[in-house]
Formats: structure tokens, sequence, C-alpha cells
């Protein structure tokens, strides 16, 4: 009989070391979860990011800043969470499912917008006409743009008149497709998305006085479960820095106040 050597076996083995080091040198990976508002401009974002640091996998998920939190709280795999409204990350860090210190990021702003109307020179308190049968906002139980847009529809006393005719998003973008598609005349939504590329040539808008409101104050958190990633970290720099925050700036995003804190 003749007997074979493990030479077969050191083979395999050092084929197999070879893919592991070749997984490794893939790159590592994050999912974030972000603010709807943020659609344009992170992607933009990530983009540049992908240039310099071409093994790295950086998914982003999109919705409601809320239900981000609910998630995450239900431990969800997130590994960064951007939201709209900086008490929101703020809370998971005081609960230990997110790391201190939240990062203020922006401020952001709400707008009148609409396709069929020419909303420049619009205000709140023209939402009364009756030939506006349908305005669209973010659901205002879980995300902050919708609980800015009662707050200013309140302020300017025209509530009560416009309830009624509210359509609901679960989102911003969702809000602010109602309003392109024309389920809804009018839209409140965030400047971000009226700056982008498909809805700026399709409408037109009004800055909301934020006087009518709490600010959009916009903040970031790295989760609790990315504490050891490094590609985390060194995303949430790259956020951070000059080109980043330039390509906010274009997205009508204001530079928030230094030490911005909940």
């Amino acid at each position: 009989m003749r007997i074979r050597t493990n030479g077969g076996i050191q083979r395999g083995l050092l084929l197999l070391l070879i893919g592991w080091v070749g997984i490794a040198a893939a790159g590592e990976r994050i999912t974030i979860a972000a603010a709807s508002d943020l659609k344009f401009a992170l992607d933009e974002i990530v983009a540049d990011y992908r240039v310099t640091h071409r093994d790295d996998s950086v998914e982003v998920v999109y919705g409601s800043s809320g239900k981000f939190q609910t998630q995450i709280r239900q431990g969800a795999p997130y590994d960064l969470y951007f939201s709209a409204d900086i008490a929101y990350p703020q809370a998971l860090v005081d609960e230990g499912l997110a790391q201190a210190p939240v990062q203020a990021y922006a401020v952001g702003r709400l707008v009148l917008w609409s396709a069929g109307r020419d909303a420049s020179q619009m205000t709140l308190t023209d939402l009364r006409d009756p030939a506006i049968h349908r305005i669209a906002i973010a659901n205002p139980q879980h995300a902050p743009y919708g609980q800015r847009a009662e707050q200013a529809l309140r302020a300017a006393g025209v509530w009560d008149a416009v309830q009624p005719r509210l359509v609901f998003g679960d989102n911003i973008v969702q809000a602010a497709q109602f309003a392109q598609t024309g389920n809804a005349e009018v839209g409140i939504i965030a400047l971000s998305l009226a700056l982008n590329p498909e809805l700026a040539g399709q409408g037109s808008y009004a800055l909301v006085p934020e006087r009518l409101h709490q600010p959009l104050l916009q903040g970031m958190a790295v989760t609790a479960r990315a504490r050891d990633n490094a590609l985390a970290r060194r995303f949430a720099d790259f956020f951070a820095s000059t080109p980043a925050r330039a390509v906010l700036q274009r997205y009508g995003f204001l530079v928030p106040p230094p030490a911005a804190a909940p």
C-alpha cells in the first residue's frame, strides 16, 4: 500500500491562508444609518471617501432618525448613526448604546416647496388657501423635520386650518416625493432636498423662518457595536473634514455653532 504524504494538506492550508489574506486585504465594512435629508450630500461624501479608500466598504441606509434610534436600541447592526436631531444619538450615548462625544455636524433648514406653484414667495399662512388640498410633511411622530414642521405651523397659527389636509411621509424624502409627484401641492421639506438636482429644476421654494421652530441641530455618533471598528472612526473623521463640510454647505446645511450640544 502506498502512503500519501501530507503535501496536499499543506498546499490546501496554504491556499486557505492566501484566501484569508485576500479577505483581509479587501478592507473593512461599515453600515451607516442616516437621516434621509442627508441622501444626496452623504452619497457625494461617500463617493469622495472611496476615491482614496477603495478597499473599504461603506453602506448607507437612509430613513427616519426616530426609527433608526429604535432599531439601534433593538440591536440593529449599524456602526454610525447620523441623525437629523442631535438629541437622538445623545440619548443612545446616555443609554450606553453609542459612544461619546456626539458630533454636531450641521444645522438643517425647512422650506416650502412646490412643483406646481410659485413657492418662492409663499409663507406658511398661504397654506390656508383651500385650493391647496394636500400638504406633505414628514411624520412628526419619528421624523425631526416633521416635528419642526408641526412647530412652525403651530407658531404661524395655521395648524388647525391645515391639519386635515396634511399627508405624512415616513421620512423627509418621502414627503418631498409626495410634493414632487403631485400627490401634494406643497411640501414642507429639507432645504438639502430642494437643492438636489432631482428637485431643483422641477419646482421652487421659500425658507421657513427659523424663529418658528426649534433648531434642526444634527448629530452623529459611533454606535457601541463599532467601538473597536477602525473604519467607523476613520469615516467619522473624514466626515468632519473640510472637504466634507463643503459638500454639506453646498446642500444648504449650516455650520453648527461651536461646542453645540443637545
